[in-house]
């Protein structure tokens, strides 16, 4: 964790409900396979807190083996890309153009075809966005190993509502990206007489098509940090 979080996280991790959840914590680790690994269950928080620009909430970790590591959506470069991560890439695809660009000139069936993008597109490691200020954080930390959901209603929700109003209050300019249900229930934490907010359908492969797909987050993101004088992200 980075040392400009270390007042809020201190706060956050002396009240009760806090102190509840790392119980529960303590127990599960204890006792059961859970994802993340201890160590990079607060990676997201390893972003400078006055570098960030941009803010993309989950849902929960991965819970297969392997895949989580602390920042939402994002997977280690070993590892198969995850489908709700293949249509985000194919949203970027889509509303940026050039981003993918080679990869059609390559081969263009290749560019709407999720088996391949394991081979063919960049990692599912999306620690370069959290680099330029991208906060990845999932609205719930830790799961169970191969039960999706299971950590969730034990403290987490608490913890992520906070960081958002923390955010909101705190600075100025930046960009809430709300996909889905849980996300999208966020919005009203958020200033928006100062901050961007930007929201759809998640991009799970159930969901993607009812509104994910021709949003624009990223060309809207950038654009916004353009307009307030910051540097766009490189997607």
């Amino acid at each position: 964790m980075h040392s400009s979080w270390k007042e809020f996280l201190n706060a956050e991790f002396g009240k009760p409900y806090f102190q509840e959840l790392s119980h529960f914590l303590s127990k599960e680790y204890a006792e059961k396979t859970i994802f993340p690994p201890k160590s990079a269950v607060f990676r997201a928080f390893a972003t400078d807190l006055e570098d960030i620009k941009v803010v993309i909430l989950g849902q929960d970790p991965y819970h297969t083996p392997g895949a989580a590591m602390g920042l939402a959506f994002s997977v280690p470069a070993s590892e198969k890309i995850p489908p709700s991560l293949v249509n985000i890439y194919k949203e970027i695809d889509s509303d940026l153009g050039q981003v993918y660009a080679d990869l059609k000139t390559m081969n263009p069936a290749l560019a709407l075809d999720p088996a391949d993008y394991r081979h063919h597109n960049p990692s599912g490691d999306l620690s370069p966005w959290a680099d330029q200020g991208v906060l990845l954080l999932n609205n719930v930390l830790t799961v169970e190993a191969h039960f999706a959901g299971s950590h969730r209603g034990k403290g987490w929700e608490t913890f992520t509502e906070n960081v958002i109003r923390y955010l909101s209050a705190s600075r100025d300019h930046l960009v809430f990206i709300l996909w889905g249900r849980d996300a999208r229930s966020k919005k009203s934490l958020i200033d928006a007489s100062k901050h961007l907010v930007i929201e759809s359908a998640h991009p799970s492969p159930l969901s993607a098509h009812a509104g994910f797909f021709g949003s624009r987050p990223f060309s809207r993101t950038n654009d916004y940090l353009k307009s307030v004088g910051k540097t766009p992200i490189i997607w």
